[in-house]
């Protein structure tokens, strides 16, 4: 199987593999079973396997252009990924009950939000960032498909999540703790702490890391100047 239709099957795994963990009944089931570690051992190598296909299904699939390349366009993942990165660093392993797994909200501190204070969805705005950044160099049907996608899920799943805690918690305890965090916008983010300049340091290290990799792994050049 090659072409379109295993770009639109790996489309179809992608989503069921993010849609059906999410039924009330199938988690906790598998939970139950697996453990709550072995369960997100599986989960995050199930979504890394599948994630790796749609991207090698996307590189197979016909190449329709959209537009012409041009040098400029390639500047912009270069400069949006290591603020990506950054955020993803940041926003990984952090207690936030904002999140899609969401920690348990005693485990937040509201008057200390850290990263939470600049976005309370680091890992969604990084995932944006990648995503969009992407579009402008990749100006062919398949890859527009692939980053637009995870653009607009990454930017519906912000008001999504906030919607749902909001409905969970109610309006009290919604207001006290967001109060000193922010949708996407710079706010109290207590970013000048040693345990964040470290989380920080290894985003920026991951963001050196891909771009040296990018070639070998993707079969594209990252800098316009190597081209």
């Amino acid at each position: 199987m090659g072409g379109w239709g295993e770009y639109l099957a790996a489309w179809a795994v992608f989503l069921l593999s993010h849609m059906l963990p999410a039924r009330p009944r199938l988690r906790p089931a598998l939970v139950s079973l697996l453990g709550q570690r072995g369960y997100v051992t599986l989960y995050s190598c199930a979504s890394v396997a599948v994630l790796a296909w749609l991207i090698a299904a996307r590189g197979r699939a016909p190449y329709l252009p959209l537009w012409d390349w041009a040098a400029w366009q390639a500047w912009v993942p270069n400069v949006a990924m290591p603020f990506a990165c950054v955020l993803l660093a940041l926003g990984i392993g952090i207690p936030n009950p904002f999140s899609i797994g969401g920690a348990r909200p005693e485990r937040f501190d509201a008057a200390r939000p850290g990263i939470l204070g600049v976005t309370r969805h680091p890992v969604l705005v990084g995932i944006t960032l990648w995503a969009a950044s992407h579009i402008p160099p990749n100006g062919d049907l398949a890859s527009v498909a692939l980053f637009g996608a995870f653009a607009l899920m990454g930017l519906v799943g912000m008001g999504a999540l906030d919607r749902r805690r909001r409905r969970a918690w109610g309006r009290e305890a919604w207001l006290r703790m967001s109060r000193r965090t922010a949708l996407v916008w710079p706010g109290v983010g207590e970013l000048g702490k040693a345990s964040a300049m470290k989380r920080i340091a290894f985003g920026l290290a991951v963001w050196l890391l891909l771009l040296w990799l990018h070639r070998p792994l993707i079969g594209a050049v990252p800098l316009p100047a190597l081209r």
